[in-house]
């Protein structure tokens, strides 16, 4: 077997609009294609061995051990590998449950797409079930267990924490978009000017003043004693000099921190002799400049969670413990402790699993104990120095009893440190009294607490600590998201895209799109290219100064990882033709219709989806679509129109000369066609169609019929404002149109164009695509021969895959097919192509470069149309 590619999905997609997280794993099964695993000798039961688990696959039997009997009655093994890699992730802990293998349209090519929850697990996991399935079919050794262990520690590394992770949760539970800004917890939520961003527990919000108060223990402590706040007394010491000098002041027990430390790093507690001090000294010195030595306080370890300047949630923390049977020894007692399945790897299940270290021994060293040492029965030994659950320990929930005087001192706490998340640690007996009361003492004030021990405690009620969290950065009535409108279909995007950005901008938004030629906000190219794709569209949406987006959205894009958006407000298809079949898998209109309708599924039930009535690939999308619907079309008199108005729906058409909206019986007259720019005088219908799409999108969206009026008669086509669409320059004796062309709906555009064109002699500079399938090439020859009086063939760019020859060769048969006594001829460079047509030009000649990248011919048209404005003004 071999993989083709692998790609992740991670946005509404072909494959699934609610799954946006899966792996698409294109496989070549080569001899394995005539084996089904019912001819494949023992392959079934070694299956069943190795993975027992997989009998809750259920696979199209709809019940447990169903795929079991698939693989005994035979199966192709890419929908073995599909079931491997989804078992092997949930063997890893991560459950994820969604397969499907489909086809490719060649034999023995599927694509296996499964579901991941961290995306780099999913391709290793891709590629480990092929692996593990080879090694099934020829009954060698396989060491699943390293796949296991792999995938848990690729998870860790890359997947979000659990304070991060709560909050994204909460937000995505509230249809609060999120983009991830880094491999760490920097997060993004909402879309342009309406985000947000927060890192773990600290927010846009968060006071970096305060972070540096509570990140100075010394000022922390100094700070509340002088709002009468309870703290340990302790100094602040240097040198190691000053140790014995904090001992007499304060006495034993101690606790030495590092001053500017967190998370536990660094601390010593109960640090009873001078030894020991000396130690704890060094230890919290590899952590700071300055050392906090406190009194150490007898007492539980409380934590208490303060958001918004309200209490939210209190834990009591101990340290990883164990207790004595009497018979095993501490390191016996710490694998059983660790059985518990409420422990795991890192952050997978409530409690962490307890790692022997240096930590450890030290903790043991204080008792005289060793790993080797066997407890008294019932005795308790604590084999961390810190109540972090990141290192083994344990929180009970004890947000119920806190005594309400508490509340009130923490909630101050926030205050006067400043902090909108804050977590106080506290050491008392109990927090049911008054602090007063018991004696306790506020530790610390911590920036950007861990959220785990409130969310899954070991004992007590979870709490759901992201809620408030997102309260305060999304308070009723604040939006979290700007409109976006997506533009999709096969020709006429860029144009209809740029058009509508255009009426955004003129209705007082400050817009940002994307192109086929770049990224802009407002009137500013920030990025030059093909940018139609997701990543494009998330460059958009992160931009804080974006109000409102329009995106164009190609199918390669779709096809690669899905959309970069979750929702909509308007989808606008303008066509589906036949371009681009045969790539990627999109080998008819109807699957290419369905990966258009992807942006259509993703447009918000109260939104609306803009679809071309004159072009039934675009009116069957209507059929699953679960939102509103507005048709466009050239007749008033198409029968889906005609229906859907009588229905009492939203149409835009082009009646008795006019681009006009129909609402149920009524007409709305926006403007005359002919005095539109955009569609030269009412000569060009294809622009037509997308001067209908954008006025209808603007329409529905909820624009004014006067402003859109206004948009469209101040949007003029040139090279600046529609770069490659219908560029017309007019020289003294010939005319030059440069246009981005490349298929052959495109091309038969363009001859209906050229059709009320009144010139003796044509020109026509023409290429192909090395990926097209053969007669979609040989089609742009023949319509090529029926709008020109002379061809000049170019192929210097675009290969993909053909000889530069092998293309021309194409588009000469299409040429002769069409007719044979055409004049060509064959220049292989764009710019000598373009030269050569200048310097052939006869008076009145109009000239026609077509080309899918129309830069370099636009610089040099513009170029010798300046050395002849400049000859004349000689």
């Amino acid at each position: 077997m071999k993989i083709i590619e692998i790609h992740a999905m991670r946005g509404p997609n072909y494959w699934s609009n609610f799954r946006k997280k899966l792996i698409v794993m294109k496989l070549d099964l080569e001899k394995l294609e005539e084996l089904p695993t019912n001819k494949i000798p023992g392959f079934s039961e070694r299956m069943e061995k190795l993975f027992p688990t997989m009998i809750t696959h259920r696979c199209s039997k709809d019940y447990e051990g169903g795929f079991f009997e698939r693989v005994k009655e035979g199966t192709w093994m890419a929908h073995v590998i599909e079931h491997i890699a989804l078992e092997i992730q949930t063997l890893a802990g991560m459950e994820c449950g969604f397969g499907r293998t489909r086809g490719t349209g060649v034999p023995g090519i599927y694509n296996v797409v499964f579901s991941y929850m961290e995306e780099k697990v999913g391709i290793y996991a891709a590629k480990a079930s092929v692996k593990i399935a080879e090694a099934l079919i020829a009954d060698t050794p396989c060491d699943l267990m390293s796949d296991i262990k792999a995938m848990r520690e690729i998870r860790e590394q890359d997947r979000f924490g659990p304070t991060t992770g709560s909050i994204v949760d909460e937000a995505v539970a509230r249809d609060i978009p999120f983009i991830r800004l880094n491999k760490q917890s920097l997060v993004q939520l909402g879309y342009g000017k309406n985000q947000v961003r927060f890192r773990a527990s600290m927010t846009a919000g968060t006071s970096s003043i305060a972070v540096d108060l509570a990140s100075n223990k010394e000022e922390t402590k100094r700070m509340l004693k002088e709002a009468a706040i309870p703290v340990a007394e302790g100094v602040c010491i240097v040198y190691e000099e000053e140790v014995e000098e904090a001992i007499q002041r304060l006495g034993f027990p101690l606790v030495f921190k590092p001053l500017d430390s967190n998370h536990g790093n660094g601390a010593s507690i109960n640090v009873k002799t001078i030894e020991e001090a000396k130690l704890a000294f060094e230890h919290a010195k590899s952590f700071s400049r300055k050392i906090i030595v406190e009194k150490f306080i007898s007492g539980a370890d409380f934590r208490i969670l303060v958001i918004d300047h309200r209490f939210i949630a209190a834990a009591l923390r101990e340290p990883a413990h164990i207790k004595g049977d009497g018979i095993s020894t501490i390191l016996q007692l710490i694998e059983q402790e660790n059985l518990d399945p409420r422990r795991g790897y890192g952050h997978e299940n409530v409690l962490t699993e307890i790692s022997i270290d240096k930590e450890t021994l030290a903790c043991l060293a204080k008792h005289d104990y060793s790993l080797e040492t066997v407890l008294n029965k019932g005795e308790l030994c604590y084999v961390k120095g810190t109540a972090n659950l990141s290192t083994g320990g344990t929180s009970t929930d004890v947000t119920d009893i806190i005594h309400p005087d508490n509340i009130i001192i923490c909630e101050r706490i926030s205050r006067i440190i400043g902090l909108d998340i804050c977590g106080i640690d506290i050491m008392a007996a109990n927090l049911n009294d008054p602090l007063q009361l018991t004696g306790g003492v506020v530790l610390e004030v911590n920036a950007a607490p861990g959220f785990r021990m409130h969310l899954a405690p070991a004992q007590g009620l979870p709490r759901n600590v992201a809620a408030p969290v997102i309260d305060m950065l999304y308070p009723a009535g604040k939006s979290c998201r700007v409109p976006i409108i997506a533009v999709t279909g096969t020709n006429g995007k860029t144009t209809t895209t740029r058009l509508i950005a255009h009426i955004v901008k003129n209705n007082g938004y400050r817009v940002g799109f994307t192109t086929s030629d770049g990224i802009y906000v407002q009137n500013s190219m920030l990025t030059k290219g093909d940018t139609t794709g997701p990543v494009s569209a998330e460059f958009i949406l992160k931009d804080p100064t974006v109000e409102f987006a329009v995106l164009e959205t190609a199918r390669g894009g779709i096809l690669r990882s899905g959309l970069g958006f979750s929702i909509c407000d308007v989808a606008v298809v303008t066509n589906v033709q036949e371009d681009h079949m045969g790539l990627q898998d999109i080998n008819t209109l109807k699957e290419m219709a369905q990966v258009k309708g992807v942006v259509v599924k993703s447009v918000k039930r109260d939104g609306y989806a803009v679809l071309n009535a004159d072009n039934p690939y675009c009116v069957e999308l209507a059929r699953g679509a679960d939102c509103k619907i507005a048709y466009f079309g050239f007749e008033e008199n198409n029968p889906v129109i005609r229906e859907h108005c009588r229905k009492g729906g939203i149409a835009a058409i082009y009646e008795n000369g006019y681009i006009t909206i129909k609402k149920g019986d009524w007409k709305f007259r926006i403007e005359k066609v002919a005095t539109i720019p955009l569609t030269f005088g009412g000569k060009l219908k294809f622009m037509i169609y997308n001067v209908l799409a954008a006025t209808l999108a603007s329409y529905v969206y909820g624009f004014k019929v006067e402003d859109i009026r206004m948009s469209l008669e101040t949007f003029i086509p040139s090279a600046t404002q529609t770069p490659g669409r219908m560029n017309i320059f007019t020289f003294k004796e010939y005319k030059v149109l440069i246009d981005f062309a490349h298929n052959a709906d495109g091309f038969r555009g363009i001859k209906e164009f050229l059709s009320t064109v009144e010139s003796p002699y044509k020109i026509g500079i023409i290429t192909g695509t090395g990926d097209r399938r053969d007669e979609d090439i040989r089609d742009l020859g023949r319509i090529s021969a029926e709008m020109f009086d002379h061809i000049i063939i170019r192929q210097d760019k675009f290969l993909r895959g053909r000889k530069a020859e092998d293309i021309v060769k194409l588009l000469e048969e299409g040429i002769h097919q069409s007719n044979p006594n055409q004049s060509y001829e064959y220049i292989p460079k764009e710019i000598e192509a373009l030269r050569h047509a200048l310097s052939i030009a006869k008076p009145g000649t109009f000239i026609t470069a077509l080309s899918d990248v129309i830069d370099n011919a636009i610089e040099l048209v513009q170029s010798y149309l300046e050395k002849e404005n400049n000859l004349q003004l000689k």
